[in-house]
């Protein structure tokens, strides 16, 4: 049995929240380069070469790319040979999230009550954690700072097994249809397929995390990620709404078994800045 103190998975994730608001992935900075040449608006070339240049100057000024920092979402798989020292998950992650918004000037942008005062926490917590045991005597922690913007254009549909994979195309381009430039396209598109309702939401946030240009594993799934694709970036909505051809960098589907009464579905947008960071410990 491996012993890890929280104290380190407090330090390891305040340094994820420090870099994923600082420093675009290279894969989503590849698909922001490629899709410059792809697009054929010169108005959304222009946004298109804004947003890279965004994306240069918060590394060099060591700046947000966006003011809007997000909830703090982590992914976390846990090998099953391990024991943690000194507290629980959940207060090791959120004490490395009050550090890493505090430490990197980060807007604190979570209320207590959804509701009725809403008044902010004042650091950021507490995060959104999705926790799965693994074999094996490691930890992989995964973080995402979302949008609020792009998160709000999201959506469950509970679709019938007889809408078949139409009836899920479907669903995903008109909602990305309405959603229109509020989610700052270009966006990333995270499709959950199959499950509880709950349980495809989930999904729907782990496609987020899948680097840009990795397929589905599955050929079919694969294949249906470009054909969702090519619908989207065929309505013309283009970078920041303003038209064009590049409406979404990539859509990402992930799926579990459904019951034989249902076809749940997901969609989860994310904004052109699809920050994304992992550690293994």
């Amino acid at each position: 049995m491996r012993e890890l103190a929280g104290a380190e998975i407090s330090a390891q994730v305040a340094q994820m929240c420090r870099e994923a608001n600082i420093y675009l992935g290279e894969d989503v900075y590849r698909a922001l380069q490629q899709a410059v040449e792809r697009e054929e608006s010169p108005t959304g070339k222009e946004v298109l070469r804004q947003l890279i240049e965004n994306v240069a100057i918060a590394r060099g000024e060591q700046i947000p790319i966006c003011q809007d920092t997000g909830f703090a979402v982590f992914f976390v798989e846990w090998g099953q040979e391990v024991h943690l020292t000194g507290g629980t998950l959940e207060e090791a992650i959120h004490e490395g999230v009050r550090r890493g918004y505090e430490e990197g000037f980060l807007r604190k942008s979570i209320v207590d009550d959804p509701l009725r005062k809403r008044v902010n926490t004042g650091d950021n917590t507490p995060a959104v954690i999705h926790l799965r045991l693994v074999a094996g005597d490691k930890v992989k922690i995964a973080f995402a700072p979302k949008g609020g913007g792009s998160e709000n254009m999201s959506a469950v549909k509970m679709l019938n097994p007889s809408d078949g994979v139409d009836g899920v195309i479907n669903f995903v381009v008109s909602h990305v249809r309405e959603a229109g430039p509020n989610p700052c396209p270009p966006i990333v598109v995270g499709v959950g397929i199959g499950g509880t309702f709950d349980m495809v939401a989930v999904l729907a946030k782990k496609a987020l995390f899948r680097p840009l240009g990795q397929p589905h594993p599955d050929p079919f799934f694969a294949a249906l990620e470009q054909q969702v694709l090519a619908k989207i970036n065929d309505l013309g909505i283009g970078p920041q709404g303003f038209g064009g051809r590049i409406t979404a960098l990539a859509v990402h589907i992930e799926t579990f078994p459904s019951h034989i009464a249902s076809m749940a579905a997901a969609v989860n947008l994310n904004c052109h800045a699809c920050r994304h960071v992992e550690r293994v410990i």
